[in-house]
């Protein structure tokens, strides 16, 4: 008996940040629109843009000064991260009337896997077009959605129309969609790979799809030969549900700043920001207490510089800015010019059973049970009165950071910020 081809989705949020700001706000709609830190300022990086900002050449994570000298009266707004975590709940509960099988690869994109919901929704073209209606109609938010038999065939459809479109690759016109495109619209082919790609004379996926095999792992070894599966449309990884939490490795955060700084009492400030993050999405993952704090530092010159260390096992905020600072005071001068800092945390123990202002919260005193009592109770003040309505003293220091919920942002350095 023939094997069933599975039906697989991948959901893209079409400029995800800026649709809901339009969403909360109407009147901004129909005008070019620009999410960025902090429009007074004028200054920072573009978020996220609507499509009449995208018309105009505006970028995802360019400046916001290269921004206006393309359109002097886009309009700009600050950054809402907490309602971006909202709506994304909200679409993901969309979802979940489909199938169960839900992977959450980003804030604002999925795969789904409705082979078996096809038994009662129809087909995988017919669920996808009742998915992007159901969001444009509940959240005033579009969708472009990708149909396919496996997830990066479906994630490459999601992204050959935009926005608010369906769109089809089937084992019967692959070939025809997918083999004459660039090599670089596969997933993973990144620019260096591209160039190696193109030395081995491999312009198209069809290229790649036909490429001999022992090449392929010569030269990019077996990354190469993954490639060459995905390209042959052979990829078989399954959708890991949401209750598959056993391959999260890390979890972490890391921000440009808005301008250089050197003295040790600001980069402390700008740790606990960051901490306050990843605690947050540390304790949401439910995937236990951390035994190890990373750091990334970039410096004026854009150099990285990667450190860690080990910490009693925690997932409180404290704990992990108390060892980001210790580790950056250790391994870094007071003159160093810091452009870039980021805290990642890993080592989980998945056992965990969640249930710590300034002495608890700064992890110098009180048992670990009565700072993550604390921290528990303050998360449940700002979930209703918002963020901004506790702030530890240490950030407050810094108007920059007073008020600003850093908990749910992409750093303008990772591969996307915000869906297009």
């Amino acid at each position: 008996m023939e094997k069933k081809d599975r039906v697989i989705l991948h959901s893209d949020l079409n400029n995800f940040f800026a649709s809901v700001e339009i969403a909360l706000n109407p009147e901004l709609g129909g005008k070019p629109l620009i999410v960025c830190g902090d429009p007074k300022e004028r200054r920072g990086v573009v978020l996220a843009k609507n499509e009449e900002a995208k018309k105009l050449g505006i970028k995802t994570a360019e400046t916001v000064y290269s921004a206006l000298k393309k359109c002097p009266d886009v309009q700009m707004v600050r950054a809402h991260h907490t309602e971006y975590v909202k709506f994304s709940k909200k679409v993901v509960e969309i979802y979940s009337r489909f199938t169960d099988q839900i992977e959450e690869c980003s804030i604002d994109e999925c795969a789904l896997d409705m082979t078996e919901s096809t038994f009662l929704f129809g087909s995988g073209f017919e669920i996808a077009e009742k998915i992007r209606k159901t969001v444009k109609e509940e959240l005033g938010l579009t969708v472009s959605v990708g149909v396919s038999f496996n997830k990066v065939f479906a994630k490459l459809a999601s992204e050959l129309k935009k926005p608010d479109a369906v769109t089809e690759i089937t084992r019967e016109n692959y070939q025809k969609v997918v083999w004459n495109l660039p090599v670089k619209e596969l997933l993973f082919v990144g620019h260096s790979t591209e160039e190696t790609l193109h030395k081995l004379g491999i312009k198209t996926i069809g290229d790649l799809a036909h490429a001999d095999e022992e090449m392929m792992n010569r030269f990019l070894g077996k990354r190469g030969r993954q490639l060459r599966v995905y390209a042959r449309g052979e990829d078989e990884e399954p959708v890991k549900a949401v209750k598959e939490k056993t391959d999260l490795k890390s979890i972490g955060n890391s921000m440009t700043l808005p301008q250089n700084i050197f003295r040790f009492d600001d980069v402390k400030r700008w740790f606990y920001a960051l901490a306050e993050s990843v605690s947050a999405r540390l304790k949401a993952a439910d995937v236990g207490k951390a035994n190890t704090v990373h750091i990334v530092v970039r410096n004026d010159k854009l150099q990285d510089t990667t450190c860690q260390m080990k910490v009693p096992p925690t997932t409180l905020c404290g704990d992990i800015a108390k060892a980001a600072y210790e580790l950056y005071c250790k391994h870094f001068p007071e003159s160093t010019l810091v452009r870039m800092l980021g805290i990642t945390v890993s080592g989980f123990d998945y056992h965990i059973e969640q249930m710590s202002l300034d002495g608890l919260l700064d992890g110098t005193s009180g048992s670990y049970e009565k700072r993550e009592r604390a921290e528990s109770a303050i998360a449940k003040i700002r979930e209703k009165y918002g963020y901004a309505s506790m702030q530890r003293g240490v950030v407050m220091e810094d108007e920059k950071l007073n008020g600003l919920d850093i908990r749910g942002k992409k750093e303008e350095t990772t591969t996307k910020l915000d869906g297009e």
